[in-house]
């Protein structure tokens, strides 16, 4: 734990011409803004989320100069409310982390203490920045799944984006708890990587949308995640078992899609939103538990790219290109 005064950020600047650039600057504690808690951040990750903010998408950060970051973990410098204590481990995920207030990717934050929970015992610092937002999606998707009564032995899942953060911490987690899994991809040059994750099969993801302006297709899988919404949701929702359910928590394919009832009064399908920003902190905690216990994978670390903050920039570019793989670490304490 350190009583440092300046510390390394990420800086997203608004230019006069409406471009956007990033550099890493050195800031003072006395720029953050006030709140009980104080943290000196040792790991953050990379997510879709970041990158638009890192672009000057308005939508996710109104105003700049900002930090990106909905992600971080480190330990406490000081909490005014008394909740924690100095020097105790803790991970923070989504509320408005990274969007309008700085976040995580940078080496101290300030922050409500109800947006923090404790790190688990059984999780390092690191582990928990290479599940992230990304994993604890994955994880509470799998758990609405499970609540609808999922089963391994219901047949294969169905899981969108299968590179992404989401996508391959599900698969990971699936196969570990014991689903068959089909994988759905832009990137067919990663079916190795997506089948050592856990894939029993790799399609393309534009098969799912042969079923075309069909009310609903032939039942396919008996239960989907999907991460990048528009006409792939609504075809996975087509080619659901009866019975069965598709989770939501993309948009990268579009906020909007159009679809028949067929498939929810025929076949009782069901769809179910992810929600992992405003949960409240009680289910956020439980879930972490989950993570950290029967959804904790093995050789985690080989699950996420470790990178530096001064590289962020550069991922950060490389996410909005559709040129990212799996989930990215960042080092932040260097």
């Amino acid at each position: 734990m350190s009583k440092q005064t300046t510390f390394k950020a990420l800086v997203v600047e608004e230019h006069a011409d409406g471009t956007f650039s990033k550099s890493i600057q050195q800031r003072s504690v006395s720029d953050l803004p006030e709140n009980d808690l104080l943290i000196e951040v040792h790991y953050s990750s990379l997510n879709f989320k970041d990158a638009m903010s890192a672009s000057g998408n308005k939508r996710i950060t109104k105003n700049y100069p900002h930090t990106p970051g909905i992600d971080a973990a480190g330990v406490v410098v000081s909490d005014k409310s008394g909740t924690f204590t100095a020097g105790q481990e803790v991970v923070v995920f989504g509320y408005d982390l990274g969007m309008d207030t700085d976040g995580g990717l940078s080496q101290m934050i300030s922050i409500p203490a109800d947006w923090a929970v404790e790190c688990p015992s059984s999780l390092t610092l690191k582990e928990a920045m290479i599940y992230g937002t990304g994993g604890l999606t994955a994880a509470l998707s799998i758990q609405k799944l499970e609540k609808m009564g999922a089963k391994p032995e219901d047949g294969p899942v169905a899981v969108t984006g299968a590179t992404g953060g989401v996508g391959s911490i599900s698969i990971a987690i699936l196969s570990q708890l014991g689903y068959e899994i089909i994988a759905f991809s832009g990137k067919p040059e990663q079916s190795d990587y997506l089948k050592e994750l856990g894939a029993s099969e790799v399609r393309h993801r534009d098969t799912i949308n042969e079923v075309g302006d069909k009310p609903a297709g032939r039942e396919l899988w008996a239960n989907a995640i999907d991460t990048i919404g528009g006409d792939y949701l609504a075809n996975l929702l087509k080619q659901t078992k009866a019975g069965g359910a598709v989770t939501s928590c993309g948009l990268a394919s579009g906020a909007e899609f159009s679809m028949s009832v067929i498939p929810f009064i025929t076949r009782a399908v069901s769809l179910l939103g992810i929600d992992s920003v405003y949960i409240p902190l009680a289910d956020k905690k439980a879930i972490w538990e989950r993570v950290a216990t029967d959804m904790k994978l093995p050789n985690l670390e080989s699950y996420g790219e470790e990178i530096t903050l001064e590289q962020t920039p550069e991922y950060l570019d490389r996410f909005m290109a559709s040129k990212t793989v799996g989930r990215y670490v960042v080092n932040v304490k260097g």
